[in-house]
């Protein structure tokens, strides 16, 4: 099976650095906590003045390669590739990709060795790439094609009114993903 893996927050944890900075930088500042989200991008959460440091904070040498792995996510990939999946790492870059690409490549060699680098896909259109599976944290995804993937949606506050669609978290992603390996034997 094909496996298809988003990096930001799904991942490498976006919205808890985010947040952790900017009330670092900014503790006088408006902030949106994490179960507050309302938006998959997270500068539409905040007031339009507020919108440029956010931009500016996101797109800031340093960032992306710092991003915190989301609790369970390495372990979870790890498993796939043993269990002989082939996950790919499809992500897009950010809207200023003059930091983001080279440090989501040192992300992916810091958390899964060098080897692993030759398996992230960079596109912003994500239904141009073939798989299986597609886990990610966007709500909906579009682009040019009808994707041959399954949008397994990463489980996020800001994608919580999306239903009837598969929805995991790395605590639960064994039972989503192949619940015929977890379902009761019949008596």
């Amino acid at each position: 099976m094909i496996i298809l893996v988003d990096m930001d927050n799904t991942l490498a944890d976006f919205d808890v650095a985010l947040l952790e900075r900017w009330r670092e930088l900014y503790p006088n500042e408006f902030h949106v906590p994490l179960e507050k989200r309302t938006t998959f991008y997270t500068f539409l959460d905040y007031p339009e003045h507020l919108q440029d440091k956010i931009h500016d904070l996101c797109h800031s040498e340093g960032f992306i390669r710092n991003l915190p792995p989301v609790e369970g996510g390495i372990e979870a990939v790890k498993e796939m590739l043993e269990r002989g999946h082939d996950v790919r790492f499809c992500s897009s870059h950010l809207f200023q990709y003059d930091n983001s690409v080279l440090e989501k490549y040192r992300w992916i060699e810091q958390h899964f060795g060098r080897k692993l680098v030759d398996r992230i896909v960079f596109t912003r259109d994500k239904t141009l790439i073939h798989g299986d599976i597609l886990i990610d944290d966007k709500p909906a995804i579009s682009g040019l094609r009808k994707p041959d993937w399954e949008h397994v949606i990463y489980d996020r506050p800001y994608n919580r009114q999306i239903t009837g669609q598969r929805r995991l978290t790395w605590a639960n992603w064994r039972d989503i993903l192949f619940p015929e390996e977890t379902e009761p034997a019949a008596t």
